[in-house]
């Protein structure tokens, strides 16, 4: 009998990719979403995708009854916690509403999973908890570091709060599943990160700029002690990382405790690598003006993701031209995202 997955925030743009990867593959889907960052659109193209109906509640984590009683009528096995506020810059200036919406709702979700006896999370976390590392490859050895904005800390703090409930209730099993760089899109062309307003992560920026929704890419800064002076990460392909939480719901029985994971590709890529790697995909420059760097921002960040090889059997399949070629195709399919094109 296939496990009943709770999504929470399963409308956004990780979610979503992994509702399609965990559709295929069997399980009973279910997303629970205030739709305050993502679209209804998703989900039916999730539907679309898989050919399989999706039961979908329109809520917000902060209602706590609501969500018990969800967990008990789905009898819910296992929750997919992704629901959370994530711009950096954006969390700088308003840190109260990312404490309150990020940490009151994962206390929320907490709370009603253990009063209705839930006790499998696995947590959309961030490498952003590790701060700027002091070496890399960064292992999940690596101790947590300094965050460098509320965003950041939100995270390591629902780290920390999740990792104590499991302390005092031994019986609850933690799956800290730390991100790198998630981009891409699905092949389709039908999901893709949608991002509200002037986007804040690099490829939807590059993509925007490609499609002529934006004049020219920010690179801040070009001084940083890498081999072109950009900054390095580790980018991944969403599908890459949505397969990550799959692996992670198969290998549930066999994982003690709580089990923090890098799901990473393990390569560093600059900000003017990915440039040039999607000008060869659509075969025509992309403008882009070098600014001063921003304050917080680290030289590099990439991971060692052997654990995730190890203790989940999951490694990343898809390459840099992969994620800039599924990207390119979401935009152009999807030139002003999910409700934008439904009102043109």
């Amino acid at each position: 009998m296939k496990k009943r997955v709770l999504l929470t925030g399963g409308a956004g743009y990780i979610g979503s990719h992994t509702a399609v990867e965990l559709l295929d593959k069997g399980y009973n889907v279910i997303i629970y979403d205030n739709l305050s960052n993502s679209s209804k659109i998703a989900i039916e193209r999730v539907e679309k995708i898989t050919g399989k109906n999706i039961k979908f509640y329109k809520a917000d984590i902060l209602d706590t009854e609501f969500l018990k009683k969800v967990l008990i009528d789905e009898k819910i096995d296992v929750v997919i916690h992704f629901a959370a506020l994530k711009a950096v810059g954006e969390s700088v200036k308003n840190p109260l509403k990312y404490y309150h919406n990020n940490l009151t709702g994962t206390l929320s979700l907490l709370k009603a999973m253990e009063d209705v006896g839930c006790k499998n999370i696995i947590f959309s976390s961030s490498a952003t908890v590790y701060g700027d590392p002091e070496v890399t490859p960064i292992t999940e050895d690596v101790p947590k570091g300094f965050c460098t904005n509320p965003y950041g800390w939100s995270k390591s703090f629902m780290e920390q709060i999740m990792t104590d409930l499991h302390t005092a209730n031994p019986d609850f099993k933690v799956v800290l599943l730390r991100y790198f760089n998630p981009i891409g899109a699905h092949k389709s062309g039908l999901i893709g990160e949608d991002p509200q307003g002037i986007p804040s992560n690099l490829l939807p920026y590059i993509s925007q700029v490609a499609v002529g929704e934006l004049e020219y890419v920010h690179i801040f800064g070009d001084d940083y002690k890498t081999h072109d002076g950009t900054g390095v990460r580790d980018y991944i392909h969403v599908v890459d990382l949505a397969r990550g939480h799959v692996k992670a719901v198969e290998n549930l029985e066999k994982l003690n405790g709580v089990e923090i994971i890098n799901l990473a590709t393990g390569k560093g890529y600059s900000v003017l690598d990915v440039i040039k790697s999607f000008e060869e995909v659509i075969g025509k420059k992309i403008p882009y003006k070098i600014e001063k760097r921003r304050a917080g921002d680290i030289d590099k960040s990439f991971a060692d993701a052997s654990k995730a090889k190890k203790v989940l059997g999951w490694q990343a399949q898809y390459d840099i031209k992969d994620m800039c070629e599924d990207a390119w195709r979401w935009q152009k399919m999807n030139p002003r995202g999910y409700e934008r094109e439904e009102k043109i």
